[in-house]
């Protein structure tokens, strides 16, 4: 079971409460450049982000959020550091949310300064600390380990709690999924806010993927977690394709569809990794929730993927199309994915009336 955590509202995006987990992701293009950050906020929207971080760094960068958040179709969250009035700025334009540490910001009086703004236009925060950015005295007391961590992040919660600010999100990141993991299970036994998970600096599109799958997988499976951003060193659009993939294989959430296809044994008599790869490429913008197996053989042909809504298997230059395990079809192995695509097209119409 997932904890219940608070709710609250980016924009038209509900975190916590019980709400699906949203997926996120950040631009990496120069957020001055209002063009070229449309540009890819559209293409992140596409992929199914549903919230999108922009860095503002300047003032410069604060003025573009004018026009961000007026063309953006999905709720815009400014990331903001050290400078208050950036926050400040941020609001005024119609951000959905801040990223921002109160601690970071200086003195008390500017802190209550942006948590009434935000409060006005009932735009949440997020409190963000990662292994790199723990308080100083705190790794002095408990040295580099997850409850650091955690007592970092929960001293900037108690400034926003004095101020009567409780529209928060958190997030304890580390590269490190076994501190990530204890840091996320200790926060969550000490507060009920909603939280944003990560593991931080995963790496690459292909090793970063692994090593988020299994530390996002391993948090989401215990009931941890709203939201999350899969980071890697790639097109944001891979996090987002990323971070779905995760929730459909933990089917918490599904968008598009599933594919499930068999390893491949000596008795495959197909060119099954090649028909495999041209069923995702060809279907991988589907736009219904189903699940389509690729076999390599009778053997753990229909039967085995049963459960799939479509799929197909293989024999020596013939294969089968199935739905639900039912064959609908025999036809060459040139012709399967064709087959299994116009199979796919059928429950599309017949979805659409």
């Amino acid at each position: 079971m997932r904890e219940t955590t608070r709710r609250v509202w980016v924009g038209g995006v509900p975190l916590g409460g019980g709400a699906p987990i949203s997926v996120q992701s950040m631009t990496n293009t120069d957020t001055r450049d209002s063009a070229a950050t449309l540009e890819q906020i559209q293409a992140l929207a596409e992929a199914g982000c549903e919230i999108v971080r922009v860095a503002v760094p300047d003032e410069k960068a604060a003025e573009a959020l004018f026009t961000l958040v007026k063309h953006s179709g999905v709720p815009l969250v400014a990331d903001i550091h050290f400078d208050y009035r950036l926050a400040l700025m941020a609001l005024e334009a119609g951000v959905h949310k801040l990223r921002l540490n109160p601690g970071n910001i200086g003195d008390e009086k500017k802190v209550r300064e942006v948590v009434r703004a935000a409060q006005e236009r009932a735009v949440p925060i997020r409190i963000g600390v990662n292994s790199g950015s723990i308080a100083r005295h705190l790794l002095e007391k408990y040295g580099w380990t997850a409850t650091a961590m955690v007592e970092s992040a929960l001293e900037h919660v108690a400034i926003f709690e004095r101020l009567g600010f409780h529209d928060i999100v958190i997030s304890v990141k580390a590269t490190d999924i076994d501190f990530t993991l204890q840091a996320y299970e200790q926060l969550s036994e000490r507060v009920s806010y909603p939280l944003h998970l990560g593991i931080t600096e995963a790496g690459t599109k292909w090793f970063g993927t692994i090593k988020s799958a299994a530390g996002l997988g391993a948090l989401l499976s215990r009931g941890i977690g709203d939201t999350l951003r899969v980071s890697l060193t790639a097109d944001p659009v891979e996090e987002v394709k990323v971070g779905w993939a995760v929730l459909s294989a933990l089917d918490l959430r599904r968008r598009g569809p599933v594919f499930i296809s068999c390893p491949t044994c000596g008795r495959t008599e197909i060119n099954l990794e090649g028909i495999a790869q041209e069923v995702e490429n060809r279907l991988s913008d589907f736009p219904l929730p189903i699940t389509i197996a690729v076999m390599g053989c009778v053997v753990n042909g229909p039967g085995e993927a049963r459960h799939a809504d479509l799929g197909i298997c293989g024999g020596k230059g013939v294969g089968l199309v199935f739905r639900r395990g039912e064959v609908v079809r025999k036809v060459r192995e040139e012709e399967l994915v064709d087959a299994l695509v116009a199979e796919a097209n059928k429950l599309l119409e017949k979805d659409r009336g």
